[in-house]
């Protein structure tokens, strides 16, 4: 039966309890900060950190799982893949042998010889060993790169939206976040917004495409640009390649590489890449960088200070995936290309929310500024209600935006899709099954 309030009153409504949500949360906040600012012991800078969303969000999941409650994970952010074989047996081999030891700081010699391959594949450029280092992941890679060329008050552009972290990576240190946000309601950037913001303190632009959230892939004309721009003015621009192979619809992604005249030693461009995305491999934790050889005995210096070394046996795990069959990457890239183009297709059923189709990996950033302009607020309510993850966009620079993912399984997709829509949407029925249980909907 259809919902008898108007459209506008149930948006007004929905507008109502999430704000009396919110007042809620923010009164318990006040308490639990003036409690923390009574221990001044702890680091000023390490305070101003925020904590990770997405991370914080897969905890809360975790944790309503473990009480039994049926929740859809759409904030997840790893596909749900095996790892590739080759991966299994090149970390088996070593566990057998019992030789777990030190590595070199900046990686085995086999995995680097591996990443040299990989990059003359992937990016028609022959790089050296020592224009490599191997880290924990490619979220420490990104953090030895900002640690190693930014100085206090040194400014750093993130195009919005952008992946949560690199704003508080830069404000470890000690440098400034500059956000660039798009005029046009799009997910791409014009460059003479970004030259505006380029000042003589800018020290770095950070490129990530395909991009999470949004998965916008920034046109060649557009890498052409900024490629010559930073080159031109001597900043650095450090791409963010993670999703570089998950690109959709037959498009093709083009390396920074291609657009430059310069060697690698005296190109700005920074490389970041790993396996985690692009072969179902989270939980190994390998990530790199390629860089001018100056820049990399410096975060050499860094690791060796504070990890020492990524371990040999997920090393060796990583040369597998990379040395081995690549099918892995198109069949993973078939599945979440498919389930693509359900969850577009299901959230085409849910009034006033815009999807931008996405070009590449496994998110895409809805706008659900008709329903609610705070983010946060938004996707604490369709957890309550829901029980369904979302993260907030404003995590990411868009603010009344919420990430959601289809790396998960299309059931999900759909589901997650359908409870979303009841949970916000006049026009949808007003009862729904949440696992076993009948839910109506009491709020409009």
């Amino acid at each position: 039966m259809k919902n008898p309030l108007p459209h506008e009153i149930h948006k007004y409504l929905v507008k109502v309890i999430l704000f009396a949500n919110a007042l809620s949360d923010k009164i318990q906040k006040h308490f639990k900060m003036k409690w923390s600012l009574q221990d001044m012991s702890l680091s000023h800078q390490a305070r101003q950190i925020k904590p990770s969303a997405t991370l914080t969000l897969n905890e809360k999941a975790r944790q309503l799982r473990v009480l039994g409650e049926p929740v859809i994970h759409l904030g997840i952010g790893e596909p749900k893949n095996k790892a590739p074989i080759g991966a299994i047996l090149g970390s088996a081999g070593k566990l057998n042998a019992g030789d777990v030891k030190y590595t070199p700081t900046d990686g085995i010699p086999s995995l680097k010889k591996a990443i040299i391959r990989y990059t003359e594949e992937y990016y028609g450029r022959l790089v050296s060993p020592e224009n490599i280092i191997v880290s924990t992941g490619a979220k420490q890679s990104l953090f030895n790169v900002i640690y190693s060329i930014v100085d206090p008050q040194d400014e750093v552009i993130l195009l919005a939206p952008y992946w949560v972290s690199y704003p508080e990576m830069v404000k470890m240190a000690y440098g400034i976040p500059v956000i660039v946000t798009p005029e046009d309601g799009t997910f791409y950037h014009r460059m003479e917004d970004i030259k505006r913001s380029v000042s003589s303190y800018t020290k770095a632009i950070i490129l990530n495409s395909p991009n999470n959230p949004s998965g916008a892939m920034y046109p060649p004309d557009f890498i052409g640009e900024i490629v010559d721009f930073c080159e031109t003015k001597g900043i650095y621009l450090i791409m963010d390649d993670i999703y570089h192979r998950l690109v959709f619809s037959g498009k093709k992604w083009e390396p920074g590489y291609k657009y430059t005249n310069k060697d690698t030693e005296n190109s700005k461009i920074i490389v970041i890449n790993g396996v985690s995305k692009l072969y179902g491999m989270t939980g190994f934790r390998i990530g790199w960088v390629i860089a001018p050889r100056k820049l990399t005995e410096i975060m050499v210096n860094i690791q060796a200070n504070t990890t020492s070394c990524p371990s040999v046996v997920l090393q060796a795990a990583a040369e597998g995936a990379l040395t081995g069959q690549q099918g892995v990457v198109d069949n993973l890239r078939m599945t979440i290309e498919n389930n693509r183009k359900v969850i577009l297709s299901e959230m085409k059923a849910i009034n006033d929310v815009y999807v931008f189709p996405p070009d590449g990996t496994f998110y895409c950033l809805p706008d659900f500024r008709a329903y609610s302009q705070d983010s946060v607020e938004l996707a604490e309510f369709l957890l309550e209600k829901a029980l369904v993850v979302t993260v907030p966009g404003v995590d990411f620079g868009m603010e009344g935006h919420l990430r959601l993912s289809y790396a998960g399984s299309v059931k999900d997709a759909i589901e997650g899709v359908e409870r979303i829509r009841w949970a916000l949407d006049p026009e949808a029925p007003n009862e729904i099954f949440i696992g076993d249980r009948k839910c109506i909907r009491d709020w409009m």
